[in-house]
């Protein structure tokens, strides 16, 4: 196949053309155009307009921008990128009919809290921030143009994926700010809290990606998770285990953890209210629905061992 990935130079990008490209000709779409391994052509999203793009079979929306500053003087900007580039791509392959395959890489931050033991395609969605919403929108978009123009999909393969967060060799996440405070032999004291979440590994999703473009699945939208859930305590002992030493993990009683959240309120601590329900909450994603599709029963990579590759690589670059 001829497939075009979006934001090909980043993180996510980089690892699906080290899966993808020995069976496929890989054309990119980036801000940026360095010569990569694998990418036949990184090509501007004024390409895209002037209609310079190779004829492809799939398309890959991985564009977008995640880490929110706060400042209400940026916000436009997350809708600008991440519903803004998805509409136009969109528009795109809507107009090509010979683009059978589009895969869009929305987030499981369109709902912010999971009611119930996990979270499924068909949970209500309840975005908290910019980020959310913005990827919403552009699933809204999505669905909205499918459902207007129905005779311009039939026999189109257009899935919204969700992935939980996604990590590995190379990403530079909320895992290696975690890393980074226990690598210095700071305690956890949260171990009262045994919440639990699911991450999603790099292998994992490439993995998935790859089955994707080979099978025909319906379109629709699809959670993307590792297979097992883990607690924080859990992960703080991995990060321990790579770094060959003991946990230090405090058991602290959870009325004091959250006296100390509500002073940290009041004084603009660094461990608020809010802070602490992210720390603590559980955030257990559904794969059910994804790996029905693609016809398998588990995915390839363990939970545990996708997380300690990554926090191997952590040690490597110190």
């Amino acid at each position: 196949m001829n497939i075009l990935i979006t934001g090909i130079h980043g993180f996510v990008g980089s690892n699906l053309v080290g899966t993808l490209a020995p069976k496929h000709k890989i054309y990119g779409i980036d801000i940026v155009a360095p010569e990569k391994d694998g990418v036949e052509k990184t090509f501007s999203w004024a390409d895209l307009e002037d209609n310079k793009i190779p004829t492809v079979d799939a398309i890959i929306h991985l564009a977008g921008i995640v880490h929110e500053t706060g400042k209400k003087s940026e916000s436009q900007i997350y809708f600008d990128i991440n519903t803004g580039l998805t509409q136009k791509i969109f528009d795109y392959f809507s107009a090509h009919s010979e683009i059978k395959k589009f895969i869009f890489f929305s987030t499981c931050a369109t709902v912010d809290k999971v009611k119930g033991n996990m979270l499924t395609e068909d949970a209500e969605t309840c975005p908290a921030g910019l980020y959310g919403e913005s990827k919403l929108k552009a699933e809204q978009y999505i669905q909205a143009q499918m459902a207007a123009n129905p005779e311009l999909y039939e026999n189109r393969q257009v899935a919204i994926l969700r992935p939980s967060m996604i990590h590995g060799p190379g990403n530079k996440g909320n895992l290696n700010l975690l890393y980074a405070v226990v690598s210095k032999g700071i305690p956890w004291p949260l171990g009262k809290f045994d919440n639990r979440r699911t991450f999603t590994s790099i292998d994992n999703l490439c993995f998935v990606i790859d089955g994707m473009l080979d099978k025909s699945i319906p379109s629709g939208i699809y959670n993307m998770a590792d297979d097992e859930a883990t607690s924080t305590n859990e992960l703080i002992e991995v990060i321990c285990h790579a770094l060959g030493r003991k946990a230090h993990i405090w058991h602290l009683s959870k009325k004091f953890i959250v006296a100390c959240a509500r002073i940290g309120d009041k004084l603009h601590l660094p461990l608020n209210t809010f802070r602490l329900d992210k720390l603590t909450e559980n955030y257990v994603v559904s794969n059910a629905k994804i790996k029905q599709a693609l016809g398998i029963d588990r995915m390839p990579v363990r939970a545990q061992d996708g997380l300690a590759k990554t926090i191997r690589s952590f040690k490597t670059v110190q």
